[in-house]
């Protein structure tokens, strides 16, 4: 049998660019204008990427969509763009926010680049009882959103709000939003068959390493926009519960 993956992959319109380098820049895009890169994306291009003058780059920002750009000059501090073309109009992902107890610095760190990759909309982080890591660098976690958007093909990046108590988070909740929450009691329906019956827009709760105390748990499931689910008879670790809720979520709601 003869071999036309590579036919395939490059004669379809929307991978015709698919092997040049995507970057994310925080300016507005439009055919014919000028754009001047940050020193640090100067100097991936020029210095870690090697490229030259008159290459060709794919740029988004989040808002316009993606574009064809060629480098008009270039440094190891400086770069500057001149955008083509649009390649691709603005999409954004499925409206799924997910709302998670920071971790360890890796783990939130996994959660944050594997959420991006499932195509959450907003990730908020909440305080709980048990949340033993209760900072996070706001800069570091976009950072790290971003540069998963520009690996998997999103035309947007994530929003990250800042962390606040659960509390609170309660309390100011859009209740036309159902919080759907990873229940590690074992006594509520099963992901799947509750994310059957959802509609409208939803979040998703993942509790620390440690879950939710009864008191939370109590509190949760007095809200009427809160329903609890269960992952299983095994007890999950806080990353692997979001990322298995998501993907749930995408098979049954998303974008999948």
């Amino acid at each position: 049998m003869d071999d036309y993956s590579g036919f395939l992959l490059y004669s379809n319109p929307m991978r015709e660019n698919y092997t040049l380098i995507r970057l994310y820049v925080d300016a507005p895009l439009a055919a014919g204008a000028s754009l001047e890169l940050p020193k640090a994306q100067a100097h991936y291009l020029g210095t870690v990427l090697r490229k030259k003058g008159g290459e060709a780059v794919r740029i988004f920002n989040g808002q316009d969509g993606e574009w064809r750009a060629e480098i008009s000059a270039i440094s190891k501090r400086e770069a500057t763009l001149q955008i083509i073309e649009q390649l691709r109009t603005p999409r954004p992902c499925p409206d799924i926010i997910l709302c998670f107890a920071p971790v360890k610095k890796h783990r939130t760190a996994f959660i944050i680049e594997k959420a991006t990759e499932l195509g959450v909309s907003a990730m908020m982080p909440v305080i709980t009882a048990r949340t033993q890591f209760p900072k996070l660098n706001l800069e570091k976690a976009r950072l790290q959103a971003i540069e998963a958007a520009e690996q998997t093909e999103r035309l947007d990046v994530p929003e990250i709000t800042e962390p606040q108590k659960l509390d609170a988070l309660l309390t100011g909740w859009d209740t036309a939003r159902t919080l759907i929450f990873a229940d590690e009691a074992g006594d509520a329906k099963p992901a799947l068959t509750a994310l059957q019956n959802i509609k409208g827009p939803s979040a998703i709760l993942i509790g620390p390493e440690g879950g939710f105390t009864s008191q939370e748990r109590e509190t949760l499931r007095a809200q009427k926009f809160v329903t609890p689910v269960t992952l299983g008879p095994r007890i999950l670790r806080a990353d692997t519960a979001a990322l298995s809720l998501l993907t749930l979520w995408q098979a049954v709601r998303g974008d999948w």
